[in-house]
């Protein structure tokens, strides 16, 4: 298997980036690194450049997380055809992915804790300034996206 990942919210420094990075220590904790390629990326234009929100940086770190070097970009209609999967974090950024990419053809475009037992969004801490419960649910998420694609094998 070998499996191309995009996780993507809004501005691309808060969730997403956390998404990948979690999603990432996963795999090096597993030794299934070789298996997936993980990005991120925005639906917006906001944080182009920016690295990863500090406070989001200090939650990941706090776990243990080891937190890469990196800049928002935006998603691009390339991204559709590149990756297999396209990780939403919320249902604005659902929408602003199908509006972007032109619709979901191939129905690769998910949300991310559609994959839990707890389906639905993961609250933005840009505005709630909860690091930790964005950390939770993200994690949640990213080990039931993992364990759903490896039964899929």
């Amino acid at each position: 298997m070998n499996m191309r990942i995009l996780f993507v919210c809004h501005g691309n420094i808060c969730r997403s980036p956390m998404a990948e990075m979690i999603f990432k220590h996963l795999l090096r904790e597993r030794g299934l690194t070789d298996l997936f390629e993980v990005a991120s990326a925005a639906t917006s234009t906001e944080e182009i450049g920016n690295p990863i929100y500090p406070p989001a940086r200090l939650e990941l770190a706090a776990h243990g997380v080891a937190v890469e070097r990196r800049g928002a970009r935006q998603i691009t209609r390339r991204d559709y055809a590149y990756y297999d999967l396209l990780i939403g974090m919320d249902n604005a950024n659902i929408r602003n992915m199908r509006r972007m990419l032109g619709s979901d053809p191939e129905g690769k475009i998910h949300r991310l804790m559609d994959f839990t037992d707890r389906p639905g969004e993961v609250a933005d801490p840009w505005y709630n300034d909860r690091f930790d419960i964005c950390y939770r649910d993200v994690l949640e998420g990213c080990e039931a996206l993992l364990a759903y694609l490896l039964e899929q094998g």
